[in-house]
């Protein structure tokens, strides 16, 4: 205990980060302030500086103490001309070897080696095989062959492909180094040749066309650590001494190449094992989408607790799961005696007609006429005090319930001059005539926080949206709602009309031509145009999707639902909010950082754009392609967009698909600052309106001298991951919900 006392008391003193690299115990910098095997070196001879492991052969880029990796820079081999040649190998060709072996510089006891499955051999040669040999050189590890096949001439004849080639192999055992081999096949080229160990998932571009002016940048590679040596494993009835944090446990490494453990924090905590309370609880119900809580959540040591609202019944943790309890139905049970109506989430009970007294109490309903009998006087002194507290009972709720339903706010509203429409409070009387008592025949569609119907109200077609939970969050997003709409003036915002997602997601050939959709995206991008930088005070609608898109018979757009929309101040940027909006159209920087800007619209307007080209739902997911936006952009890349478009789209290609597409990703990107704005967005969009189709023929693009790789992520070859691999596990996780 003394030791462990010690330690954090001289942890406190120690380099905690390195340029913008966080460094937690076990690793540090100075003698003493690392466990031994984990010592860094920061060189602040760069700008920013840069953190090595060790004494700074091999640079650190990342530390994720949760699940005991290290991310680094890899650099590439070169795969020279005078490599020792060998006996011929089973599979025919020249074995060659390099005399040295792939490694960042790692010490074969440990506590580093690459971690498993995490990484992959890339190779980009021409007509090359390259072998990761095991442990002591024993055991083929991996391997992949690049090869660049023979192009036809015109006369007939064969001659050398001169694009290069590029494969991929996953890395299964870790090691601290592998001994190389390389085989030439079919007579390999004379050219600069190379090969990779690098994460698997990550986007990149390699090119060797330039490679002897500008040299290839180095890959990120996964290394896992492990504690102890070789015969090392957690003590059987005793905690590791390392594993300080009282929600910590030990577990034995599962890699084949190095025996050891390392220190987990328990479920339902996270943080840094190797410290003093440095496991923390997680308060789950600030990620309810994520844990699956669609009802009142309450957070717990080490877990929570997920249950449906009082009133309402079923599972939580599935979407609408929970359904309003009709007590009307079970009187014995709720206690109602009298004349019951169920409304969400409660009831309401009362005498009926004629009869006055307590309704949830059994015989508690008294006759009016019987009530005479008694002495007439006092009866009518009483009966006139009871109606008189009655009244002052009656105005004190009405007063409660003006507040609570932001009274003030709607009369000021009211009161303003009214430009756009007429305001005015309308009765429940009014709405229940308009709707046909919310007749089921009215619902028109679904909001986030209600069920929109169709209303005549006098010579006007309305859209009323009923709440379906009676909760004070409800409330307070509805009357949100209300005052953004009624600061809003476009003529592509708001109106009672037919949702477009129905008219994309129905069977069989869509009702919307190329030109159709072209024009709707045009008319939705106008609209969040007004709202970021043309309204009195800027919006962010924040939830952007094809079910809040609606269209008249003549097809035109509005955007509506503004129950998650919120202003900004003229003079910011971005506001920190809790996360709203539907998955597969948030923006993940938003989701994962809580900083709402006008690019989180951009990125879900961007996901409309690719809906409307693919007819594809976002939240559709495979495990072998991944959510639609990941496809999209992985066909894009390779020019094979073909294979995701909508064939009614391709079969009335007038060529501005290609550019759509390409705005599309540009909407799409992770870095925000990579992202147009909506003006810009509108302004490409009008201008492909404008032109003549035949203007905007697609050139084909062939991309010579390239090995173009992709991965499960939303990254283009111009862009470089941004996220930590955590937090790619979690927006791998969340997207095809």
């Amino acid at each position: 205990m003394a030791a462990t006392v010690a330690a954090d008391d001289l942890w406190s003193s120690c380099t905690t980060s390195c340029g913008n690299i966080s460094i937690p115990y076990p690793f540090g910098v100075e003698p003493g302030c690392y466990r031994d095997g984990f010592n860094l070196t920061c060189d602040r001879s760069y700008q920013p500086p840069k953190l090595f492991l060790g004494d700074g052969a091999t640079e650190v880029t990342d530390i994720f103490v949760s699940s005991s990796t290290v991310r680094i820079r890899s650099g590439y081999m070169n795969i020279s001309d005078d490599l020792v040649v060998l006996p011929s190998g089973a599979g025919g060709g020249d074995q060659l070897a390099n005399g040295t072996a792939w490694g960042a510089g790692l010490s074969p006891g440990g506590p580093f080696i690459l971690a498993e499955e995490r990484n992959e051999l890339a190779v980009v040669a021409c007509n090359m095989q390259v072998l990761l040999l095991g442990a002591n050189g024993g055991g083929i590890v991996s391997a992949c062959s690049a090869l660049c096949p023979p192009q036809l001439n015109n006369n007939g004849s064969s001659t050398p492909e001169q694009r290069v080639g590029c494969c991929q192999a996953t890395v299964p055992l870790g090691y601290a180094s592998y001994p190389v081999q390389v085989r030439k096949l079919n007579g390999a080229a004379t050219r600069t040749n190379i090969f990779y160990v690098a994460e698997r998932g990550v986007n990149y571009t390699i090119s060797t066309a330039t490679a002897e002016d500008a040299p290839p940048p180095a890959l990120p590679a996964v290394l896992e650590w492990v504690i102890g040596g070789a015969t090392s494993t957690c003590p059987v009835d005793a905690p590791a001494p390392e594993c300080r944090s009282s929600q910590s446990y030990c577990q034995n490494s599962t890699a084949e190449g190095h025996r050891g453990y390392i220190c987990r924090c328990k479920a339902g905590y996270d943080g840094n094992p190797y410290i003093t309370d440095g496991c923390q609880d997680i308060d789950e119900c600030l990620y309810p989408e994520f844990y699956h809580c669609y009802g009142e959540c309450k957070n717990i040591p080490g877990g929570y607790q997920c249950n449906c609202p009082a009133g309402y019944t079923g599972s939580a943790s599935a979407r609408n799961g929970c359904k309003d309890i009709d007590e009307c139905a079970h009187p014995d049970v709720y206690q109602c005696y009298g004349e019951c109506r169920n409304l969400p989430g409660t009831f309401e009970c009362r005498c009926p007609f004629g009869t006055h007294g307590n309704a949830k109490k059994k015989g508690g309903c008294i006759s009016v006429k019987k009530s005479y009998t008694a002495l007439g006087v006092g009866l009518g002194v009483g009966v006139g005090s009871a109606l008189l507290l009655l009244l002052r009972k009656a105005r004190k709720m009405k007063e409660k319930f003006f507040r609570q339903n932001h009274g003030l706010l709607l009369q000021q509203l009211v009161s303003q001059k009214a430009d756009i429409a007429e305001r005015k409070i309308i009765t429940l009387e009014e709405l229940e005539k308009a709707t046909n008592n919310f007749n089921k025949t009215h619902e028109v569609g679904f909001g986030g926080h209600g069920t929109v119907y169709k209303g005549i109200l006098g010579p006007n077609v309305v859209a009323v949206k009923k709440s379906k939970i009676i909760i004070q969050k409800e409330i307070d997003d509805f009357i949100n709602e209300v005052a953004i709409l009624s600061q809003i003036n476009h003529r592509n915002v708001e109106a009672p009309w037919v949702f477009l997602s129905h008219h994309l997601h129905t069977k069989g050939a869509s009702k919307l031509s190329w030109d159709d959709r072209l024009r709707i995206a045009l008319e939705v991008a106008r609209a969040l145009a007004y709202l970021h930088s043309a309204a009195s005070i800027p919006i962010f609608h924040r939830d952007i999707k094809s079910s809040n898109t609606l269209l008249n018979d003549s097809l035109t757009a509005k955007v509506s639902d503004f129950g998650a929309s919120r202003y900004i101040s003229l003079n910011r940027t971005e506001v920190t909010a809790s996360i709203q909006g539907t998955m597969g159209y948030v923006d993940p920087a938003y989701y994962y950082t809580g900083k709402l800007t006008d690019k989180s619209d951009v990125f879900s307007f961007g996901v409309l754009l690719i809906e409307l080209l693919t007819r594809k739902k976002p939240s559709i997911f495979t495990c072998n392609d991944g959510s639609v936006v990941a496809q999209f952009h992985s066909l894009l890349i390779q020019g094979n967009l073909v294979r995701i478009i909508d064939p009614q789209v391709t079969g009335e290609d007038d060529g501005r698909v290609q550019e759509v597409a390409e705005l599309a990703a540009r909407c799409t990107r992770l870095k925000r600052q990579e992202r147009p704005t909506m003006r810009q967005v509108e302004m490409e969009l009008e201008s492909l309106q404008a032109h003549n189709a035949e203007v905007w023929k697609c050139n084909q693009h062939h991309i010579m001298g390239q090995c173009v790789t992709t991965g499960a992520g939303f990254f283009t070859e111009e862009t470089s991951r941004q996220f930590s691999m955590e937090e790619e596990i979690l927006l791998s996780a969340r997207y095809p919900r």
